[in-house]
């Protein structure tokens, strides 16, 4: 249907033979198509194809409201976001009134009126389906009034009684009628609070400066909350709790590509007219910093460790890149080992530790660098394949680096000793000067972390020997 064929009034609406269904059957109805369809349901979520995305398919299809449990950094605001694609592109509305009002069926006074005086004649208007969603940080200073409603003094000035519904202005809720509304961090909302939300959500019955008022807000609740917060604390009321139908547990990428995927989807990039290319492992060693935080015993485990420290890391880890290419008049930016110091500002902000001396936090940080690189660079060889390597550098080679180190320097390098060509090759390091450099410090860190070459710090940069 184009725009100058919509309907634009309820007559008009009528005999177009449009139906207008409660949101829940509407987000079924769409989710069917998609899956009989084979689209994708929630494009850029990565990793819960076979986790998290079942049960929230089987809720909807229950027609359940749904609370996601899990960590900073799981997508669960991005996953409720999402939801609003199994809304229709548009959907009408009745012209002139606060709330999306059914054309059909209002639901509010003024909505009521307004199809009593003007009735086929009454304007409709079309609304996206970006229109249709609501969202609130739960804090402890949110109000009934804020959520659900409050009588405005302005209208009771106009000269109307506190009994006429025509007082009330709407909250958030009631404002997201026909649509999805949710609530991050729902364990912060003060249990007065909760009580009001739990009527709303089962009974429909509300009452404002003790006005009663028969609301039938057609309106998906979804909420996100950590599961500390809900589970131990015992900070939501029970019968709110049981409104929920369906309580999905969210998680960290299980798999490492997933988190490679996210960081290669969510991170800004470099500058257009720079050269970009990240070898593999560069992007692993990342990923796997993460994944060893979120099993270390020095780091917060219940706050968790965010993907979006992953994100940071990978753009500290570009941007210190960026700036070796700009200083060094190179036109390629390729990460290398040597970058990956400058990730510990980025990661320090990101997670939490457990008690530590003061000043510590760096040193664990290092660890979980060296942890990375050597678990990455223990996937990509065996060290007996390295011997010659190693034999070159005990017969007297030693060589000096750093993160300024021209490309060219490595080069020669690799030529320089034998079994480097070959090693080098197998990182998967392209031909280009710069992807060599990136794949002989990888190999020359590797080597070090699995104690076979000496390393020494020279001022800002490090010596290799034997």
């Amino acid at each position: 249907m184009t725009t100058l064929e919509r309907p634009r009034t309820v007559g008009e609406l009528k005999a177009s033979g449009y139906q207008i269904l409660p949101v829940r059957e509407e987000m079924r109805k769409n989710l069917i198509a998609k899956l009989r369809s084979g689209d994708e349901i929630f494009p850029g979520i990565y990793g819960y194809e076979e986790t998290v995305i079942p049960h929230i398919v089987n809720a909807i299809l229950a027609g359940q409201d749904i609370i996601f449990l899990g960590e900073r950094g799981q997508a669960k605001s991005r996953i409720i976001r999402s939801l609003t694609s199994l809304l229709d592109d548009e959907t009408p509305v009745l012209a002139h009134c606060e709330l999306a009002e059914n054309p059909f069926d209002p639901i509010t006074r003024l909505g009521k009126d307004i199809l009593a005086e003007k009735g086929d004649a009454a304007e409709i208007a079309w609304i996206g389906r970006d229109q249709r969603y609501g969202e609130k940080l739960a804090t402890p200073d949110i109000t009934i009034a804020d959520l659900i409603g409050e009588v405005d003094p302005i209208k009771v000035a106009e000269g109307r009684y506190l009994s006429d519904e025509l007082t009330i202005h709407y909250g958030l809720i009631p404002r997201t009628h026909r649509g999805i509304f949710c609530i991050n961090e729902l364990p912060d909302l003060a249990e007065r609070i909760q009580v009001g939300l739990l009527n709303i959500m089962e009974e429909r019955d509300v009452q404002i400066r003790g006005y009663r008022i028969r609301l039938p807000v057609d309106v998906f609740v979804v909420a996100s909350a950590n599961p500390e917060d809900y589970t131990n604390r015992g900070r939501i009321i029970t019968p709110l709790k049981d409104r929920y139908g369906a309580q999905v547990r969210t998680h960290y990428p299980q798999k490492i590509e997933h988190e490679i995927g996210i960081m290669d989807a969510e991170h800004h990039p470099v500058p257009a007219d720079f050269k970009v290319s990240v070898p593999a492992f560069m992007k692993e060693i990342i990923a796997e910093i993460s994944r060893l935080a979120r099993r270390s015993p020095d780091v917060n485990q219940r706050s968790g460790v965010s993907v979006r420290a992953s994100i940071a890391n990978y753009e500290s880890m570009l941007a210190n890149a960026l700036r070796r290419s700009i200083v060094t008049g190179e036109d390629e930016v390729v990460p290398r080992v040597s970058d990956l110091p400058f990730v510990i500002p980025a990661l320090s902000g990101k997670v939490e530790f457990e008690t530590v001396e003061e000043g510590r936090e760096d040193q664990i940080i290092d660890k979980l660098i060296q942890g990375a690189v050597v678990a990455v660079f223990n996937r990509y060889y065996n060290l007996g394949e390295l011997e010659q390597v190693v034999n070159r550098f005990k017969a007297g080679v030693a060589v000096e680096v750093g993160d300024m180190t021209p490309s060219a320097e490595y080069v020669a390098l690799v030529g320089q000793v034998e079994g480097m060509p070959a090693a080098v090759e197998k990182a998967g390091a392209g031909r280009s000067p710069a992807e060599v450099a990136a794949a002989a410090e990888f190999l020359l860190e590797g080597l070090h972390l699995n104690k076979r070459l000496n390393k020494d710090k020279v001022g800002g940069r490090v010596q290799y020997r034997g």
